[in-house]
């Protein structure tokens, strides 16, 4: 199995939109995607995510309802579960910057407890995404087992889906699926919109391993 996470299209944040020239990449990224043999769409049911996930949609004469809309792919929500003064409002990448320039372990396991995190309602929306996450791997036939995914798939078809969604809620998916920490991910990697990364699964039935990075753009 492979999954392609797309970032949506330049937005618009007050209309939930794309821009312009967000709908241009859009489009573009809907052109690349048509050379896979991609079985489903999966989308965040934001509209600039959405509407990003459309053109390719169109693009496969994939009929646009049947888009599949994942909640929890939702852009994630930052700032003080109490009011109280948060560094950046709870930023989380010019957090990762701070822990860089603090010299911070970005790694740390207990990244949640950290001054920038321990009152950061950002996480509650992370474990939502990596809950959420796991079932729809589940659901696609990899069971996590600790660490890492077993396939309990009948057979070794390497089927392709692709799913749209934000820079926040996608770091935090790629992050669990990883095993890295979502700070190390906020620092790390940036991904412009309609960036690509291609996740790839081990196709043989009852094997367990880590997904491997195919393609990033």
């Amino acid at each position: 199995m492979k999954i392609i996470f797309v970032r949506h299209g330049e937005p618009d944040y007050e209309h939930d939109c794309l821009t312009d020239e967000g709908r241009r990449q859009a489009e573009n990224v809907a052109k690349r995607l048509a050379g896979y043999n991609i079985e489903r769409i999966y989308a965040s049911p934001m509209g600039r995510a959405m509407e990003t996930a459309s053109y390719t949609a169109d693009e496969l004469g994939v009929p646009r309802d049947e888009i599949i809309q994942l909640d929890y792919m939702h852009e994630l929500i930052w700032g003080s579960r109490d009011r109280e003064e948060l560094y950046q409002d709870g930023h989380p990448w010019t957090i990762a910057d701070e822990m860089v320039e603090k010299n911070m372990d970005l790694l740390d396991p207990e990244w949640t407890l950290n001054e920038y995190f321990v009152n950061n309602r950002v996480t509650d929306y992370i474990r939502k995404t990596e809950d959420g996450i796991d079932e729809f791997i589940r659901q696609l036939g990899y069971e996590r087992e600790g660490l890492y995914y077993r396939n309990v798939r009948e057979d070794d078809d390497q089927f392709i889906v692709a799913l749209f969604s934000h820079g926040g809620s996608s770091s935090a998916a790629l992050a669990h699926i990883l095993n890295l920490t979502f700070p190390y991910v906020c620092g790390t990697i940036h991904s412009p919109f309609t960036g690509i990364t291609i996740l790839r699964f081990d196709p043989h039935p009852g094997s367990i391993s880590v997904p491997c990075i195919e393609y990033m753009d």
